[in-house]
């Protein structure tokens, strides 16, 4: 186990209209802090969980640091990166270099913070990996100078039940060892707990125990299954939001 990396602080769901994201998740129960406003130009909501959370980000100022999420958007929207969570970045930053792992030098910002004493500042330094490291969804460390700012109890509660982070899944293609980087880039980052099984499709499905979340490593030929599940919580949310489901779309129906 990594001494520096201690699990899974956030993942960041890049959306190009924080508003109706906003007003989105909002709908679907999840109590989102107010918007924040970082020094490197992003903008944010998030929605905080006991241990950790997830980002919605925007990007409404370019900013160097932040290319790899103007890249990703211009793309589309989504799961755009894992943050691992450590209390040291720069040991985080040895570590990861002592085993060849490229990243990023740390980096320092932060937000202002409403309170209702006055207003501080949420501090955050980072190392940010290689996008290549970790193909699909870039990786980065964070470590938070300011938790209290960040977990707040007031926005810790949600009507839809959730209460954190269950599981990552890494989705490779393993034939002729495509799915090396993705398998080298769990261990290599987190050096977790590990526990081995085969799967039903004869290929070796690798589940990390780190920070109390389970990242599993699965074969590509299993994304046909998380498809169908995604087209169903895509088809609740849509109901949700009173709008036409793509099935009824299909059948011609409004």
């Amino acid at each position: 186990m990594r001494r520096a990396i201690t699990g899974i602080d956030h993942v960041v769901i890049a959306v190009r209209d924080l508003d109706r994201a906003q007003e989105t998740y909002a709908r679907l129960g999840f109590t989102l802090t107010p918007r924040g406003f970082h020094t490197l130009g992003s903008a944010n909501h998030c929605i905080m969980f006991g241990g950790d959370y997830v980002e919605l980000l925007a990007l409404p100022v370019q900013h160097p640091a932040m290319r790899y999420y103007a890249d990703f958007l211009a793309r589309g929207e989504g799961l755009a990166a894992v943050a691992l969570a450590s209390t040291d970045a720069d040991a985080a930053y040895a570590e990861l270099a002592a085993d060849g792992i490229e990243a990023d030098s740390p980096l320092d910002f932060s937000r202002p913070v409403e309170l209702p004493n006055g207003e501080r500042d949420a501090a955050f330094r980072i190392v940010q990996l290689a996008p290549a490291q970790t193909p699909g969804c870039r990786s980065f460390v964070c470590q938070h100078r300011t938790p209290d700012l960040v977990w707040r109890p007031g926005y810790q509660t949600h009507t839809v039940g959730a209460t954190g982070l269950a599981a990552l899944a890494v989705v490779a293609n393993f034939a002729a060892g495509r799915g090396a980087s993705a398998r080298g880039g769990v261990r290599l980052l987190l050096r977790g707990a590990e526990r081995s099984a085969e799967s039903e499709l004869g290929v070796r499905v690798r589940d990390v125990g780190h920070g109390g979340i389970r990242i599993g490593l699965h074969h590509q030929q299993m994304r046909d299954r998380a498809l169908g599940h995604a087209r169903a919580a895509r088809e609740l949310e849509q109901l949700l939001l009173g709008q036409p489901t793509d099935r009824s779309q299909q059948e011609g129906r409004l």
